[in-house]
């Protein structure tokens, strides 16, 4: 991820018939196409940050870092203004945990979002790909009822979005200058800037304990 990256962060609303209905796909049918396995750059990265967190009339910020290693490990570190620990997750494979999970499963997305947030496609395998394409972009609806909705661009992830009854549950865009936002309709709100993405040594295996 370069550049400036932005994460808007909510919760579903109760009344889920709120959520806006998925848009039909665009693009000529593609029946043959296979979609690429887009994974984590190869070795480890940290990525350091501002968020901003709202929840009602709740103000909060501070500054954070993830860390990631290929293949499929993550770690993230939320720190409150004035440098006090806020908490932290980890994230292997499709397992998110931390000291405080409901708090962290409260602030952060779930596994499939948040790997999408970090530039993988992590979704289950489900039967039932419609796939179109136009031009570079490859967009493929999965599962029967559609259960995902993909935009890929090259070999770059553009956009997650997960669906319930054909509606929006949540949803990560992200555009060609690195920038993204990851979307749900409710009422909280996590704003996410990088400061700094950088590669890095490999990390000291404690970093994935509790």
């Amino acid at each position: 991820m370069n550049g400036r990256v932005f994460i808007l962060v909510g919760t579903l609303s109760a009344a889920t018939a709120c959520a806006p209905r998925v848009a039909p796909l665009t693009g000529a049918p593609a029946p043959n196409r296979v979609l690429p396995s887009i994974q984590l750059p190869v070795g480890h990265r940290r990525v350091v940050f501002r968020w901003d967190y709202e929840e009602n009339s709740l103000l909060t910020h501070g500054e954070g870092a993830m860390r990631t290693a290929a293949p499929d490990s993550a770690r993230v570190d939320l720190f409150l203004a004035g440098g006090i620990a806020a908490g932290h997750a980890v994230l292997i494979g499709d397992s998110l945990r931390g000291p405080a999970r409901s708090q962290v499963r409260r602030v952060l997305p779930p596994p499939a979002m948040m790997w999408a947030a970090l530039g993988r496609l992590a979704i289950p395998a489900l039967p039932d790909t419609v796939v179109t394409e136009d031009g570079a972009t490859v967009y493929a609806e999965i599962g029967r009822p559609a259960s995902w909705r993909v935009t890929i661009k090259g070999t770059r992830l553009m956009q997650l979005v997960r669906l319930n009854g054909g509606r929006i549950a949540e949803v990560v865009t992200r555009d060609d200058g690195g920038r993204l936002l990851y979307e749900v309709p409710g009422r909280r709100k996590l704003w996410l800037g990088i400061i700094r993405d950088e590669e890095v040594p490999a990390f000291d295996a404690a970093i994935w304990g509790p």
